[in-house]
């Protein structure tokens, strides 16, 4: 890891890489944004990129690729069955994770969907320390239902706790003997929790939970996408492993875990992703559905391009200086924020900035979804793109009723290597500007609203004409400013 302090005692994030390749963006006017936002019924997905300055909707598959992966990508072996390409990725998974078996998938969801067709039957339960959108509703989807033992501190906004994302071991003592063993498909470790702001879990965490399940005969199923952040953090603030490689550190998380499977959009920097054992049985059992639904053995749905870039993102993602990209732009940008008095989650965790968006817009109903207004109103005023992670994120339970999220975020994804500090300070400026007019900003109410993951597909609308409340204040503070 590359010690550099700078002299002037200023304390900011530095590349440890150099841009070779750019593509060129637009900030559009605030009028074509009104009117973008409007079509895109609120909902920051359904946004097109033409209309967007900053995307920082997600780190899936929009993180910047190396120099090294794109060579990688012209040397693919184009096969459909028995492709070296394959060969070279399933020996770096033997060579980090030290598991047998792989079976490639075209990404995260797709895995889910196998091991929840494997494993989850009518009736049974999946603890997890927290949920993720797709996992928890493939889950359901197989009769399945979750339950979440995340520590007290990981639902804390404002904490000091270096390991948010841990697992509340009583807890998961206390569901095993409430549901029996037998009724325990797996228990689920998300590693980096997603939505409650990108916490990490600790090594010594993921030990304790591992001789519960040891005692009780419970398999652990590793969600690693977001490994890289998580492993940065266990190195930093977890002492024990202040001296251990991100090499070492991966080897005893992997050795702990009975299966793992990650999406490549995320871990890798490419577009794919994969499930890895040293089970048999499950290698067994997973296979038959991996040509069912994702295509032949060594390729899982992906392109054999992709396949080549992740075999060579995964070695570099055991790069502390590369680990440690997005953590230090996030905890900069976290940093910068908490000075002007903005409500972030604390702690910086990884994937992004998160703005607590039941303080940062605390006159707006839980019912009125202050993280989709969040997200619509920080696009309008910045062409910045969010992503609402609260209970437009959640779904309605089976008599209809509305299911609130644990936090309301607008989360602000810092893909890895992508965006300079620059664009990090103009995020940031934009966002205290809109802070600090938040009393113009109103709630918003669904007119179209899928059963399932609506965060998607659903379109809003604002309860009240504050868009163009918020424009006009905009104009008369910044003028022709775009």
């Amino acid at each position: 890891m590359s010690n550099v302090q700078f002299y002037s005692g200023e304390v900011i994030p530095l590349e440890m890489h150099k841009v070779r390749i750019v593509q060129k963006l637009d900030l559009v006017p605030i009028e074509r944004r009104l009117a973008a936002v409007n079509e895109a019924g609120n909902n920051t997905f359904l946004l097109k990129n033409r209309d967007i300055f900053l995307d920082m909707l997600t780190d899936s598959g929009v993180n910047a690729m190396s120099d090294r992966q794109l060579a990688s990508m012209m040397e693919a072996d184009d096969s459909y069955a028995g492709s070296e390409t394959f060969t070279k990725l399933e020996n770096q998974i033997r060579a980090i994770f030290n598991k047998e078996y792989f079976l490639p998938v075209h990404q995260g969801r797709a895995a889910e969907n196998i091991l929840s067709r494997v494993y989850v039957t009518p009736g049974s339960v999946v603890p997890m320390n927290y949920h993720f959108t797709t996992s928890k509703a493939h889950i359901m989807l197989n009769g399945g239902s979750v339950e979440e033992l995340i520590i007290e501190e990981g639902l804390q906004t404002t904490s000091d706790c270096k390991f948010k994302g841990n697992m509340d071991i009583a807890k998961l003592e206390a569901v095993i003997a409430k549901h029996g063993a037998g009724k325990i498909a797996f228990v689920r470790i998300e590693t980096g929790t997603n939505l409650i702001g990108g916490q990490p879990h600790s090594l010594e965490n993921l030990r304790q939970v591992r001789a519960v399940c040891d005692r009780h005969g419970l398999m652990i199923v590793f969600d690693a996408s977001l490994l890289a952040d998580n492993l940065y953090f266990i190195k930093a603030r977890e002492e024990a492993c202040k001296d251990m490689t991100i090499r070492e550190i991966t080897r005893e998380l992997s050795d702990l875990c009975d299966i793992i499977y990650f999406s490549a959009r995320k871990l890798g920097c490419a577009r794919g992703g994969g499930i890895c054992t040293n089970n048999r049985d499950a290698f067994m059992k997973m296979r038959e559905l991996v040509t069912l639904y994702e295509g032949f053995l060594t390729y899982g749905g992906m392109s054999v391009r992709e396949i080549e870039a992740i075999a060579v993102g995964l070695v570099e993602t055991m790069d502390m200086n590369m680990v440690n990209q997005g953590p230090q732009f996030i905890e900069y940008m976290v940093s910068e924020l908490v000075k002007k008095g903005v409500p972030v989650i604390t702690p910086a965790g990884g994937l992004g900035c998160h703005l607590n968006a039941m303080e940062f817009l605390s006159h707006v109903p839980q019912t009125q979804y202050p993280a989709g207004a969040l997200a619509s109103a920080l696009y309008l005023v910045s062409g910045v793109r969010g992503m609402e992670r609260g209970s437009i994120s959640e779904q309605r339970d089976d008599q209809g009723n509305e299911t609130y999220a644990n936090m309301e975020l607008l989360r602000l994804a810092v893909p890895r290597r992508v965006f300079t500090l620059s664009q990090l300070k103009y995020a940031v400026d934009r966002i205290v500007w809109l802070y600090e007019n938040r009393a113009l900003v109103g709630g918003l109410t669904f007119v179209e609203e899928p059963k399932i993951l609506r965060f998607f597909f659903g379109k809003l609308k604002t309860t009240t004409d504050w868009h163009t409340a918020l424009v006009a204040k905009f104009k008369a503070d910044m003028g022709d400013s775009l």
